[in-house]
């Protein structure tokens, strides 16, 4: 495979890009979902017991106090809403880029288009992602009420309707597309220090990734800890909206308030988002790699047919000829043909 058949893959490929979105997507968020946890408890009004103090402190106290699975409580919902919504988003991002880029477009304006496609594809993410997000976090919060993820649904569904589900909507709109805009052009800016070939390469793969998710993190944490508050409702607050949310938290913390839990955040998102590309970027190179290896085979099969039609119309077969003609035509699967690579 070469450069410009690994950078940009043709649209037809669409399944390829998918597939390997769903399993990046389900990757980084499983591995990463302890530190999801502590990031919430340290964003939450009220932390109580299981918040408070540094990312390792919130940690060990969550595991002494509650348990050793305590920390990756919720993560069904996670596994259920970050494979289609990252399907979507890792096709929608390539599918766009693929289009928008082209020889007419200056090579200046690339970033913009990397930025554009982020943000269009952010929109679909989020409209999959946030249901799971409000129950994800309801069942991280400290004495969460909710025992699991479809007792936690029906809950949310049945007191304050399917409207919940997407109170935070804007506001995870707000956060992401900005996070999204700033997380694709870092990478593709890190990819051209590190990987300035735009071959497959792991190491870099997993710099530019980090590096990217870092910055995006810090810059939006404000925001996060915003969309934590409409996604919990916690301590007793009626929040609706954004301007509400930004209200509450500075009442509560000051403008302190808005950095709560950036450290987990920045540690979260670095290796999430890591772990995200080079899963990403792996299951791209295999999957288009076995559509190659098929279509050669397929392309060596029609050659060897072509030229045994040919062979045939020139020279008269005998019957023993004719019969493996025949056969190799009628098989269902190659036992006659012996396909071998050049």
């Amino acid at each position: 495979m070469n450069v410009d058949e690994y950078e940009s893959l043709p649209t037809g490929s669409v399944a390829v890009h998918m597939t390997a979105g769903a399993l990046a997507g389900i990757m980084e968020h499983c591995v990463m979902y302890p530190l999801d946890s502590v990031k919430t408890r340290m964003q939450a009004l009220t932390p109580g017991p299981g918040g408070g103090g540094g990312v390792g402190a919130v940690l060990s106290r969550m595991v002494k106090q509650e348990g050793l699975l305590r920390p990756i409580r919720g993560m069904g919902a996670v596994v259920v809403g970050a494979g289609p919504a990252h399907a979507l988003y890792f096709s929608c991002y390539e599918w766009l880029k693929d289009h928008m880029l082209g020889p007419r477009l200056p090579p200046q304006f690339n970033h913009l288009v990397y930025g554009a496609a982020g943000c269009v594809a952010t929109v679909l993410h989020d409209g999959v992602m946030n249901p799971a997000e409000v129950v994800k976090q309801r069942l991280q919060m400290y004495n969460s009420p909710h025992r699991n993820v479809i007792e936690c649904l029906r809950h949310v569904y049945k007191t304050e309707g399917i409207g919940a589900f997407y109170r935070s909507y804007t506001t995870q709109l707000a956060m992401n597309v900005p996070f999204q805009s700033i997380h694709f052009i870092a990478y593709e800016y890190a990819q051209a220090w590190t990987n300035p070939d735009h071959i497959y390469n792991p190491g870099a793969h997993m710099i530019s990734g980090a590096m990217a998710g870092a910055i995006a993190a810090a810059a939006t944490t404000p925001l996060d800890v915003c969309k934590t508050l409409l996604n919990t409702q916690q301590g007793g607050a009626q929040v609706e909206g954004m301007r509400d949310a930004f209200r509450t938290v500075y009442k509560f913390g000051g403008f302190q308030g808005y950095f709560r839990g950036l450290n987990a955040r920045v540690l979260y998102q670095m290796p999430a988002t890591a772990i995200c590309w080079s899963t990403y970027e792996f299951f791209k190179y295999v999957l288009h790699g076995k559509q190659d290896d098929v279509q050669s085979l397929y392309g060596e099969v029609e050659s060897m047919e072509s030229q045994t039609q040919s062979h045939s119309s020139t020279t008269r077969p005998s019957s023993f000829q004719g019969a493996s003609v025949y056969f190799n035509n009628q098989s269902p699967g190659p036992v006659l043909l012996d396909v071998t690579r050049s």
